[in-house]
Protein backbone atom coordinates (compact mmCIF):
# COMPACT_ATOMS: atom_id res chain seq x y z
CA UNK A 1 0.00 0.00 0.00
CA UNK A 2 1.70 3.27 -1.42
CA UNK A 3 1.73 6.46 1.48
CA UNK A 4 -1.38 8.10 0.96
CA UNK A 5 -2.29 10.65 -1.43
CA UNK A 6 -4.33 12.56 1.21
CA UNK A 7 -2.47 15.98 -0.26
CA UNK A 8 -0.42 16.59 -3.41
CA UNK A 9 2.02 18.83 -1.48
CA UNK A 10 4.64 16.41 -0.41
CA UNK A 11 6.09 16.01 -3.76
CA UNK A 12 6.15 19.42 -4.80
CA UNK A 13 9.09 20.82 -5.82
CA UNK A 14 8.48 24.58 -7.77
CA UNK A 15 10.71 27.40 -6.94
CA UNK A 16 8.10 29.17 -4.44
CA UNK A 17 7.93 25.72 -2.16
CA UNK A 18 11.38 25.47 -2.20
CA UNK A 19 11.59 28.88 -0.86
CA UNK A 20 9.07 28.60 1.63
CA UNK A 21 10.96 25.56 2.54
CA UNK A 22 14.43 27.17 2.63
CA UNK A 23 12.54 29.99 4.89
CA UNK A 24 11.07 27.60 7.51
CA UNK A 25 14.75 25.69 8.00
CA UNK A 26 16.90 28.28 8.26
CA UNK A 27 14.02 30.18 11.00
CA UNK A 28 14.42 27.15 12.78
CA UNK A 29 18.02 26.36 13.33
CA UNK A 30 18.51 29.83 13.16
CA UNK A 31 15.87 29.73 16.36
CA UNK A 32 17.84 26.94 17.80
CA UNK A 33 21.00 28.19 17.52
CA UNK A 34 19.69 31.59 19.62
CA UNK A 35 18.23 29.93 21.90
CA UNK A 36 20.97 27.51 22.68
CA UNK A 37 23.20 30.70 23.36
CA UNK A 38 20.53 32.40 25.23
CA UNK A 39 18.50 29.60 27.17
CA UNK A 40 19.76 29.23 30.81
CA UNK A 41 21.08 25.85 31.41
CA UNK A 42 23.74 23.90 33.41
CA UNK A 43 27.93 24.46 31.99
CA UNK A 44 28.97 21.37 32.43
CA UNK A 45 33.47 20.63 31.33
CA UNK A 46 34.27 17.50 30.06
CA UNK A 47 37.71 16.37 30.34
CA UNK A 48 38.90 13.24 28.14
CA UNK A 49 42.08 12.29 27.11
CA UNK A 50 41.06 11.78 23.39
CA UNK A 51 39.68 15.39 23.30
CA UNK A 52 41.03 17.67 26.13
CA UNK A 53 38.82 19.89 28.00
CA UNK A 54 35.08 20.53 26.47
CA UNK A 55 32.84 23.09 27.79
CA UNK A 56 28.76 22.03 27.29
CA UNK A 57 26.33 24.31 27.75
CA UNK A 58 22.88 21.69 28.69
CA UNK A 59 19.86 23.53 27.98
CA UNK A 60 18.49 21.23 25.06
CA UNK A 61 15.94 19.98 27.64
CA UNK A 62 14.21 23.47 28.69
CA UNK A 63 15.01 24.27 24.70
CA UNK A 64 12.79 21.49 23.64
CA UNK A 65 10.10 22.22 26.38
CA UNK A 66 9.93 25.89 24.69
CA UNK A 67 9.57 24.64 20.97
CA UNK A 68 6.84 22.72 22.04
CA UNK A 69 5.10 25.45 24.17
CA UNK A 70 5.43 26.98 21.32
CA UNK A 71 4.32 24.71 18.67
CA UNK A 72 0.97 23.94 20.62
CA UNK A 73 0.35 27.64 20.97
CA UNK A 74 0.64 28.68 17.20
CA UNK A 75 -1.33 25.63 16.48
CA UNK A 76 -3.95 26.28 18.50
CA UNK A 77 -3.96 29.97 17.64
CA UNK A 78 -4.29 28.80 13.89
CA UNK A 79 -1.00 30.71 13.42
CA UNK A 80 0.67 28.27 11.62
CA UNK A 81 -0.81 24.43 10.80
CA UNK A 82 1.76 21.67 11.43
CA UNK A 83 0.45 19.86 7.96
CA UNK A 84 2.56 22.61 6.01
CA UNK A 85 5.62 20.58 7.10
CA UNK A 86 3.75 17.03 5.64
CA UNK A 87 2.96 19.46 2.59
CA UNK A 88 6.07 20.88 2.21
CA UNK A 89 8.15 17.71 3.21
CA UNK A 90 10.22 17.05 -0.51
CA UNK A 91 11.68 20.74 -0.31
CA UNK A 92 12.34 20.30 2.97
CA UNK A 93 14.62 17.08 2.26
CA UNK A 94 15.82 18.97 -0.96
CA UNK A 95 16.99 22.35 0.85
CA UNK A 96 18.34 19.90 4.26
CA UNK A 97 20.25 18.66 1.99
CA UNK A 98 21.41 21.77 0.55
CA UNK A 99 22.13 22.97 3.81
CA UNK A 100 24.02 20.14 5.05
CA UNK A 101 26.48 20.03 1.75
CA UNK A 102 26.77 24.09 2.59
CA UNK A 103 27.39 23.28 6.17
CA UNK A 104 29.77 20.76 5.85
CA UNK A 105 31.81 22.74 3.42
CA UNK A 106 31.95 25.56 5.73
CA UNK A 107 33.55 22.98 8.25
CA UNK A 108 35.97 22.04 5.99
CA UNK A 109 37.34 25.45 5.08
CA UNK A 110 37.53 26.61 8.63
CA UNK A 111 39.28 23.29 9.87
CA UNK A 112 42.09 24.15 7.02
CA UNK A 113 45.65 23.76 8.97
CA UNK A 114 43.96 22.26 12.35
CA UNK A 115 46.54 19.67 14.08
CA UNK A 116 46.19 16.04 13.07
CA UNK A 117 43.18 16.44 10.19
CA UNK A 118 43.01 14.05 7.81
CA UNK A 119 44.73 14.13 4.77
CA UNK A 120 43.05 14.71 1.06
CA UNK A 121 39.64 16.61 0.46
CA UNK A 122 37.50 13.58 0.36
CA UNK A 123 38.35 12.30 3.69
CA UNK A 124 38.68 15.88 5.49
CA UNK A 125 35.09 16.89 4.19
CA UNK A 126 33.30 13.18 4.73
CA UNK A 127 34.92 12.30 7.72
CA UNK A 128 35.43 16.12 9.25
CA UNK A 129 38.57 18.19 9.49
CA UNK A 130 37.65 19.60 13.30
CA UNK A 131 36.73 17.63 16.36
CA UNK A 132 35.31 19.82 18.45
CA UNK A 133 34.36 22.66 16.23
CA UNK A 134 32.54 25.77 17.84
CA UNK A 135 30.50 29.38 17.17
CA UNK A 136 29.71 31.56 19.14
CA UNK A 137 30.64 29.18 21.95
CA UNK A 138 28.38 26.69 21.03
CA UNK A 139 29.67 22.98 20.58
CA UNK A 140 28.46 22.44 16.66
CA UNK A 141 28.52 18.91 16.95
CA UNK A 142 26.41 18.67 20.20
CA UNK A 143 23.97 21.36 18.69
CA UNK A 144 23.54 19.49 15.89
CA UNK A 145 21.22 17.47 17.71
CA UNK A 146 18.80 19.24 18.96
CA UNK A 147 17.84 20.53 15.20
CA UNK A 148 18.32 16.98 14.32
CA UNK A 149 15.77 15.49 16.87
CA UNK A 150 13.31 18.32 17.47
CA UNK A 151 12.82 18.42 13.90
CA UNK A 152 12.05 14.63 13.65
CA UNK A 153 10.09 15.61 16.67
CA UNK A 154 8.18 18.26 14.46
CA UNK A 155 7.85 16.03 11.35
CA UNK A 156 5.86 13.07 13.44
CA UNK A 157 3.65 15.95 14.37
CA UNK A 158 3.15 16.91 11.26
CA UNK A 159 2.13 13.58 10.01
CA UNK A 160 -1.18 13.33 13.00
CA UNK A 161 -1.67 17.30 12.27
CA UNK A 162 -2.53 16.22 8.79
CA UNK A 163 -4.36 12.95 10.04
CA UNK A 164 -6.78 15.42 11.80
CA UNK A 165 -7.58 17.91 9.54
CA UNK A 166 -8.23 15.12 7.17
CA UNK A 167 -10.25 12.62 8.57
CA UNK A 168 -11.22 14.71 12.52
CA UNK A 169 -9.81 12.13 14.15
CA UNK A 170 -6.35 9.83 15.15
CA UNK A 171 -6.51 6.24 14.51
CA UNK A 172 -4.89 3.77 17.72
CA UNK A 173 -1.85 3.41 15.45
CA UNK A 174 -0.93 6.84 15.64
CA UNK A 175 -2.10 7.76 18.70
CA UNK A 176 0.83 4.96 20.15
CA UNK A 177 3.26 6.68 17.17
CA UNK A 178 2.75 9.76 18.52
CA UNK A 179 3.31 8.97 22.35
CA UNK A 180 6.05 6.55 21.48
CA UNK A 181 8.26 8.67 19.72
CA UNK A 182 7.73 11.97 21.84
CA UNK A 183 8.51 10.00 24.87
CA UNK A 184 12.07 8.65 22.84
CA UNK A 185 12.96 12.60 21.80
CA UNK A 186 11.55 13.88 25.42
CA UNK A 187 13.73 11.39 27.57
CA UNK A 188 16.64 12.38 25.08
CA UNK A 189 16.80 15.71 26.28
CA UNK A 190 15.75 14.88 29.44
CA UNK A 191 19.32 13.00 29.52
CA UNK A 192 21.30 15.36 27.56
CA UNK A 193 24.15 14.95 29.68
CA UNK A 194 24.69 11.51 29.37
CA UNK A 195 25.40 12.56 25.26
CA UNK A 196 28.66 14.10 25.77
CA UNK A 197 29.99 10.55 26.47
CA UNK A 198 29.60 8.55 23.38
CA UNK A 199 31.66 7.96 20.35
CA UNK A 200 30.31 10.21 18.34
CA UNK A 201 30.88 13.32 20.71
CA UNK A 202 34.34 12.09 22.13
CA UNK A 203 35.94 11.00 19.09
CA UNK A 204 34.28 11.46 15.83
CA UNK A 205 35.69 14.45 14.23
CA UNK A 206 32.64 16.59 12.34
CA UNK A 207 32.58 16.38 9.05
CA UNK A 208 29.89 15.50 6.31
CA UNK A 209 28.83 11.98 7.37
CA UNK A 210 27.55 13.44 10.81
CA UNK A 211 26.26 16.28 9.26
CA UNK A 212 23.97 14.61 6.87
CA UNK A 213 23.18 12.39 9.37
CA UNK A 214 21.88 15.08 11.93
CA UNK A 215 20.23 17.25 9.54
CA UNK A 216 18.32 15.05 6.85
CA UNK A 217 19.23 11.01 7.31
CA UNK A 218 17.48 11.30 11.30
CA UNK A 219 14.65 14.04 10.73
CA UNK A 220 13.35 12.42 7.42
CA UNK A 221 14.19 8.82 7.34
CA UNK A 222 13.54 8.36 11.08
CA UNK A 223 9.58 9.57 10.60
CA UNK A 224 8.83 6.95 7.67
CA UNK A 225 6.25 4.68 9.65
CA UNK A 226 4.82 8.12 10.10
CA UNK A 227 3.67 8.11 6.38
CA UNK A 228 1.87 5.07 6.69
CA UNK A 229 -0.05 6.45 9.30
CA UNK A 230 -1.66 9.33 7.72
CA UNK A 231 -4.23 7.43 5.81
CA UNK A 232 -6.68 6.24 8.38
CA UNK A 233 -8.75 4.23 5.71
CA UNK A 234 -6.42 1.58 6.13
CA UNK A 235 -6.70 -1.74 8.59
CA UNK A 236 -7.28 -0.45 12.06
CA UNK A 237 -4.96 -1.49 14.78
CA UNK A 238 -6.34 -4.38 17.09
CA UNK A 239 -6.31 -3.88 20.78
CA UNK A 240 -4.45 -6.77 21.35
CA UNK A 241 -1.82 -5.90 18.85
CA UNK A 242 -1.12 -2.23 20.21
CA UNK A 243 -0.91 -3.68 24.17
CA UNK A 244 2.09 -6.20 22.32
CA UNK A 245 3.60 -3.26 20.56
CA UNK A 246 3.50 -0.89 24.29
CA UNK A 247 5.05 -3.96 25.87
CA UNK A 248 7.57 -4.10 23.05
CA UNK A 249 8.46 -0.14 23.30
CA UNK A 250 8.29 -0.40 27.10
CA UNK A 251 11.03 -3.08 26.77
CA UNK A 252 12.65 -1.76 24.74
CA UNK A 253 13.15 1.46 26.22
CA UNK A 254 14.04 0.26 29.64
CA UNK A 255 17.16 -1.91 28.13
CA UNK A 256 18.29 1.16 25.99
CA UNK A 257 17.59 4.25 28.48
CA UNK A 258 18.64 1.68 31.65
CA UNK A 259 21.68 0.55 30.32
CA UNK A 260 22.92 4.02 29.55
CA UNK A 261 21.71 5.05 33.00
CA UNK A 262 23.80 2.90 34.68
CA UNK A 263 26.97 3.83 33.01
CA UNK A 264 26.59 7.11 33.19
CA UNK A 265 25.80 7.10 36.61
CA UNK A 266 28.95 5.11 37.34
CA UNK A 267 30.82 7.52 35.74
CA UNK A 268 29.85 10.15 37.67
CA UNK A 269 29.69 7.70 40.94
CA UNK A 270 31.99 4.67 40.71
CA UNK A 271 30.12 3.69 44.69
CA UNK A 272 26.57 3.15 43.17
CA UNK A 273 24.51 0.48 43.74
CA UNK A 274 22.58 -1.29 40.63
CA UNK A 275 19.64 -3.29 40.69
CA UNK A 276 19.87 -3.41 44.84
CA UNK A 277 23.73 -4.50 44.53
CA UNK A 278 26.81 -2.66 44.99
CA UNK A 279 28.51 -1.84 41.70
CA UNK A 280 30.95 -4.46 40.10
CA UNK A 281 33.88 -3.45 38.29
CA UNK A 282 37.01 -5.00 36.82
CA UNK A 283 40.04 -3.21 37.91
CA UNK A 284 37.66 0.27 38.72
CA UNK A 285 37.70 1.05 35.12
CA UNK A 286 35.14 -1.99 33.80
CA UNK A 287 31.58 -1.86 34.69
CA UNK A 288 30.15 -5.50 34.90
CA UNK A 289 27.02 -5.21 37.36
CA UNK A 290 23.22 -4.98 35.82
CA UNK A 291 23.18 -5.00 31.73
CA UNK A 292 26.98 -4.70 31.00
CA UNK A 293 27.44 -8.08 33.00
CA UNK A 294 25.22 -9.65 30.76
CA UNK A 295 26.11 -8.16 27.43
CA UNK A 296 28.37 -5.36 26.06
CA UNK A 297 25.90 -3.45 23.43
CA UNK A 298 22.58 -4.46 25.16
CA UNK A 299 21.98 -0.46 24.45
CA UNK A 300 21.91 -0.97 20.94
CA UNK A 301 19.45 -3.82 21.77
CA UNK A 302 16.86 -2.05 23.16
CA UNK A 303 16.97 0.94 21.04
CA UNK A 304 15.88 -1.62 17.82
CA UNK A 305 13.38 -3.01 19.52
CA UNK A 306 12.37 1.00 20.35
CA UNK A 307 12.32 1.83 16.25
CA UNK A 308 10.80 -1.40 15.70
CA UNK A 309 7.27 -0.52 17.89
CA UNK A 310 7.82 2.67 15.81
CA UNK A 311 6.93 1.05 12.92
CA UNK A 312 4.87 -1.86 14.20
CA UNK A 313 2.26 0.72 15.10
CA UNK A 314 1.48 0.86 11.00
CA UNK A 315 0.46 -3.02 10.68
CA UNK A 316 1.89 -4.78 7.78
CA UNK A 317 0.56 -2.30 4.54
CA UNK A 318 3.90 -1.74 3.37
CA UNK A 319 7.33 -3.13 4.08
CA UNK A 320 9.02 0.17 3.58
CA UNK A 321 8.56 1.35 6.92
CA UNK A 322 10.37 -2.05 8.68
CA UNK A 323 13.50 -0.51 6.45
CA UNK A 324 14.25 2.10 9.23
CA UNK A 325 14.22 -0.77 12.34
CA UNK A 326 16.69 -3.47 9.62
CA UNK A 327 18.96 0.19 9.06
CA UNK A 328 19.33 1.09 12.36
CA UNK A 329 20.29 -2.88 13.24
CA UNK A 330 22.88 -2.93 10.48
CA UNK A 331 24.10 0.10 11.58
CA UNK A 332 24.63 -0.77 15.44
CA UNK A 333 25.99 -4.03 14.54
CA UNK A 334 29.01 -2.21 12.13
CA UNK A 335 28.92 0.19 15.54
CA UNK A 336 29.64 -2.44 17.96
CA UNK A 337 32.27 -3.96 15.86
CA UNK A 338 33.78 -0.54 15.72
CA UNK A 339 33.27 -0.05 19.44
CA UNK A 340 35.05 -3.43 20.18
CA UNK A 341 37.93 -2.80 18.01
CA UNK A 342 38.74 0.34 20.07
CA UNK A 343 38.09 -0.42 23.66
CA UNK A 344 40.33 -3.30 23.02
CA UNK A 345 43.26 -0.92 21.86
CA UNK A 346 42.21 1.37 24.73
CA UNK A 347 42.05 -1.47 27.59
CA UNK A 348 43.80 -4.29 26.26
CA UNK A 349 44.01 -7.23 28.42
CA UNK A 350 41.44 -5.90 30.49
CA UNK A 351 38.53 -5.84 27.60
CA UNK A 352 39.64 -9.35 26.75
CA UNK A 353 38.76 -10.31 30.47
CA UNK A 354 35.56 -8.34 30.38
CA UNK A 355 34.74 -10.14 26.91
CA UNK A 356 35.22 -13.38 29.14
CA UNK A 357 32.56 -12.02 31.86
CA UNK A 358 30.45 -9.87 29.35
CA UNK A 359 30.48 -13.14 26.54
CA UNK A 360 27.62 -11.55 24.51
CA UNK A 361 27.73 -8.42 22.01
CA UNK A 362 23.61 -7.55 21.61
CA UNK A 363 21.80 -10.49 21.82
CA UNK A 364 21.91 -12.73 24.98
CA UNK A 365 22.86 -16.66 24.16
CA UNK A 366 22.73 -15.73 20.09
CA UNK A 367 25.14 -12.53 19.25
Amino acid sequence: MPPPETALGPMLLSGGVLLEAAVMLLVFIGALFAGSLFVPGRILVLTDAESGNREFKLNGFALFLLVVAVAALVQYLGWFSFSSLYTHFAALFVTANVFAFAFSGWLYWRGAGKPNAPEGFWRGFFMGRELNPTCLGVDLKMFSYRPSLIGLALLNVSFAVMQFETYGELTLGMTLYQVFTFVYVFNYFQFEQGMIHTWDIVSERFGWMLVWGDYVLVPFFYCLAGWWLVDASGPALSPIAAAGIVLLFVFGFWLFRGSNQQKHRFRQDPAIRIWGKPVETLDGRLLVSGFWGIGRHLNYTGEICVYLSFVLTTGFVSWAPFLLPAWLAALLVQRSRRDERRCRAKYGELWERYTQRARFVMVPYVY
